[in-house]
Parts: structure tokens; C-alpha cells; sequence
């Protein structure tokens, strides 16, 4: 591959980073690798998948405006394709995001458009402080957000957020976006900042961790009762695995005076760097 590089760490997370210079645009060719990818990491699977940016101030900019002037420059063409033009880049991001096991955006510098859009298919979020820009500014360029923004901001943040944001085409830095939900959090440096997080969930049963993904994503496309039936399903896969067995056997072998303890000392992984 030449835009992606990727790494495995010895717990098996993969850091995948994209590299496009001067300014890190996607474009079909970087989208291309990353579909590829996506399907290998279906079997074996990585514990958990850190997406970055190669250069030290670039996740990915956005969506290459030079690729998409030439669509616009036929707009027979483009009106034969309609929602097939974009339907690909919908489908490598719900790809993404299907994935069972974690996916983490270590945005190590501006994320806008496309990559922004890319950012959202990730489960968790981690924005790079400093002098850099987060958002969708499609709207400055007479376009939307066609990489699937204008739905998953919205499911985000709430349509009336996410109307003002997307039609005034606002970019805001990496403080304002974890004001807005945008992100997770902000870190000097997201690469290490995600690895820490992913070593964390590494220690995780990754059933649990596979099934919460189906349970939240899937529940939260439908109706509550629907979103209870799916629940229900994940729950029973969680409980009767292995590795949730082995950790109840654990906790319920231990004195009910140093249960809270055992807890806390997990909870204490979690909130570690917040």
C-alpha cells in the first residue's frame, strides 16, 4: 500500500496511518486501501484499530475538493450515478464501523470534511490541541457533507446542533469540539494518547467489547423496543462467553468488603488521563 502504513503492536493493535502529502487529502485511492483493509481485519481480527494521520500535523484534511470538481464538471454524469456516487464512500464507512472490536481517531491535526465524516465512524475520538481545525465546511464550497455527516453528526449531537453547525459549514478547534461532543478528548499528543486507551480495552473480553458496539449502534437505529430485543440478544452472548464466567468466578470469590476495591482498580484504568 502507498497512502496507508500500518503496525501491530505485540497485543494486537493495529495503527494504520494515512499519509497523502502536502496536506493529507482522502481521495479514491486512500479509500481504496482502507476498504482493503477493513476487509482484512475481518479474520484475525485486531483487538482494537487506531487510525491516524502519517504527517505530525494532518489526520486527514478532507475529502479531495480536486476529485469531486471533476464530477461536478459533468453534471450529466453525475446526475446518471445520483446516490451511487457517493454510495461507496457510505459503505466503507459503515464497513468501519461494524467492525467488531474498537476503532479509535487519533486526530493528530485537522480533521475536516471527508475525514471528519471519517472520524465519526470511529467509536472513540481523540483531537490533537494546538492550532488546529475539526468540522464540516462543505457548506463554504456549495456542497454538504455526502460522506453520511449530515446523519451521523446529527445522531451525535442532535439535529438542532447539527443543522446550525453543518449550514454555517463551522470548523472549531480541538477545545470547542469536546465542548460539542465532538470528540472524546483533547490530548498533546493523540497518537499515545489512543494507544493508552487501546491497551486498556485490550484487557477487555472482546466478546463484551463486540457486542456492546452491536448493542449500542444497532439499538440506536431503532425504536426503543426494538433497541431492548437487541440488547437482550448481545447480553445473552456476553453472558454465557468464557471470559465473562472466569470474571464473575473472580469477583464473586472475593470477600464482599474487597469487592468495591476490585472495581475501583478498574474503573481507575478508565479514568486514567481524563
Amino acid at each position: 500500500m502507498s497512502l496507508w502504513s500500518v503496525e501491530t503492536t505485540p497485543e494486537g493493535i493495529v495503527v494504520a496511518s494515512y499519509t497523502n502529502p502536502p496536506r493529507n487529502y482522502f481521495t479514491t485511492a486512500g479509500t481504496a486501501e482502507l476498504a482493503s483493509l477493513i476487509r482484512g481485519w475481518r479474520d484475525p481480527a485486531p483487538r482494537v484499530v487506531v487510525l491516524t494521520g502519517g504527517p505530525p500535523d494532518l489526520f486527514i484534511t478532507h475529502y479531495s475538493v480536486e476529485e469531486l470538481l471533476a464530477l461536478a464538471r459533468d453534471p450529466e454524469a453525475a446526475r446518471r450515478q445520483g446516490p451511487a456516487a457517493n454510495r461507496g464512500y457510505h459503505d466503507l464507512l459503515r464497513n468501519l464501523r461494524s467492525l467488531p472490536f474498537p476503532i479509535i481517531a487519533a486526530m493528530n491535526g485537522d480533521t475536516m470534511g471527508g475525514g471528519f465524516e471519517l472520524s465519526l465512524s470511529c467509536d472513540i475520538r481523540i483531537a490533537r490541541s494546538g492550532d488546529h481545525r475539526f468540522g464540516l465546511p462543505e457548506a463554504t464550497l456549495g456542497i454538504l457533507p455526502g460522506g453520511s455527516g449530515t446523519q451521523r453528526l446529527a445522531r451525535l449531537i442532535g439535529a438542532g446542533r447539527a443543522i446550525e453547525f453543518i449550514l454555517r459549514g463551522r470548523i472549531c478547534t480541538a477545545s470547542e469540539a469536546h465542548d460539542l461532543g465532538l470528540v472524546h478528548e483533547v490530548a498533546e499528543d493523540p497518537r499515545s494518547r489512543a494507544l493508552e486507551i487501546a491497551t486498556e480495552l485490550c484487557s477487555r473480553p472482546a466478546v463484551a467489547l463486540a457486542q456492546i458496539k452491536r448493542a449500542v449502534y444497532q439499538g440506536s437505529d431503532v425504536g426503543l423496543d426494538a433497541g431492548l430485543e437487541i440488547e437482550s440478544a448481545a447480553f445473552v452472548e456476553t453472558l454465557t462467553s468464557p471470559e465473562a464466567r472466569g470474571l464473575m468466578e473472580e469477583y464473586v470469590a472475593l470477600p464482599v468488603e474487597d469487592r468495591r476495591a476490585w472495581l475501583d482498580a478498574l474503573s481507575d484504568q478508565a479514568s486514567k488521563g481524563r
